[in-house]
């Protein structure tokens, strides 16, 4: 199974954890270059899946839409404006 492969596998939760770690290791900076360089790219794939798994989470979301007199006259998509 390639990386590309794990990543898509984990959680929201997981992938954000591991991300976190990698930017704590990237800092402290006593990484060698090439070992630096593997975390970067991990990190930036991690970023990306992130980011994915929040957009369509937002897109799921729906709010309750309210008719002029207060009461609920159904859902409608999330605005996030």
């Amino acid at each position: 199974m390639d990386e590309q492969q794990q990543t898509g596998e984990l959680s929201f939760e997981a992938a954000l954890a591991r991300l976190e770690e990698i930017v704590r290791l990237l800092e402290r900076g006593e990484a060698p270059l090439d070992k630096s360089i593997e975390l970067y790219q991990e990190g930036d794939r991690l970023k990306r899946h992130c980011e994915a798994r929040l957009k369509d989470a937002q897109a799921r979301i729906e709010q309750i839409a309210f008719a002029g007199d207060g009461s609920p006259k159904g859902l409608k998509p999330f605005d996030a404006d």
